[in-house]
């Protein structure tokens, strides 16, 4: 939520990452060699390390963002059950981004309020648990886990996996799974379905310009590298992989907006709105 800054980050990106994988067994597990595990306890592919990359990931919503988004996905809702039930009736096979609208349930959105209202509430520190969502929803643990995954898909959520350093007996490091962090976006597959009053502001001409000269300065610093220093920037490890997917969501979200995208061919939107005059639009 807001504009994120890359270049600095990406450039002072740190090479931290998990220290492994693997499934909890109740016992310690054990290395190839058949000696003891020295962490003890599994710790998820792709987790960073907990307090190493928060500072660049969050970002405060600006004033009525988190409502704006909210109010998105639920008309989005509506919009998937609207699909579904045109398909059936007129027995036509939906386009890849219809399906994935399609698959928006109730629980994901009640899962994505939660989510936005901890963002609100927090300046956009989200970190809960499992079970913290589960017992704010009233919805099972599992429930909760396929709506994070719904709406990871259709670009609501970019969540991150973290991990912790915690006391043991024995000698090395030991490390144990936490919750992971989220940040919200409104996604330019939703923005294509919204009516006018919903959608964004676009940018002023001169922040899209001063921008584009930023990523072309950084693209000629990269260039200007020396092999060896290049190849450390390439390698800078799993901060650097976040910062990539945040901004990969970023600069897809602008690049559709502002090459003003049309609408889906076979879409529902197109046609006659007799039975739901406020349905919504795509951007035309």
């Amino acid at each position: 939520m807001g504009i994120f800054a890359f270049g600095d980050a990406l450039a002072g990106a740190l090479s931290s990452g998990a220290p492994g994988s693997g499934r909890s067994t109740g016992t310690q597990r054990k290395t190839r060699s058949g000696a003891p595990h020295p962490t003890g306890a599994p710790v998820l592919r792709d987790s960073v390390e907990a307090g190493t990359f928060e500072h660049l990931f969050f970002t405060s919503p600006a004033k009525g963002e988190t409502d704006r988004i909210l109010r998105a996905a639920r008309r989005m809702l509506d919009a998937g059950r609207q699909l579904r039930s045109e398909a059936r009736r007129d027995g036509r096979a939906l386009t890849p981004d219809e399906r994935l609208l399609t698959t928006l349930t109730a629980a994901s959105v009640r899962v994505f309020e939660e989510i936005l209202t901890l963002a609100r509430l927090n300046k956009g520190r989200v970190f809960p648990s499992y079970d913290y969502l589960a017992d704010a929803t009233s919805l099972g643990r599992a429930t909760v886990a396929r709506a994070l995954h719904i709406l990871e898909r259709i670009g609501f959520l970019v969540r991150q996996r973290r991990f912790k350093r915690v006391e043991g007996d024995g000698p090395g490091p030991r490390y144990a799974q936490t919750s992971n962090v989220y940040r919200a976006f409104l996604p330019d597959i939703v923005l294509r379905y919204l009516p006018r009053w919903m959608r964004p502001a676009p940018l002023p001409d001169d922040v899209v310009q001063r921008e584009a000269e930023r990523r072309e300065e950084m693209a000629l610093m990269r260039a200007a590298l020396d092999p060896q220093a290049r190849r450390k920037a390439a390698e800078a490890g799993a901060l650097a992989k976040i910062l990539a997917r945040l901004e990969a969501v970023i600069d897809r979200n602008e690049r559709e907006s502002q090459n003003h995208p049309q609408p889906l061919t076979k879409s529902f939107i197109k046609k006659e709105q007799q039975s739901w005059p406020n349905r919504p639009t795509p951007n035309i």
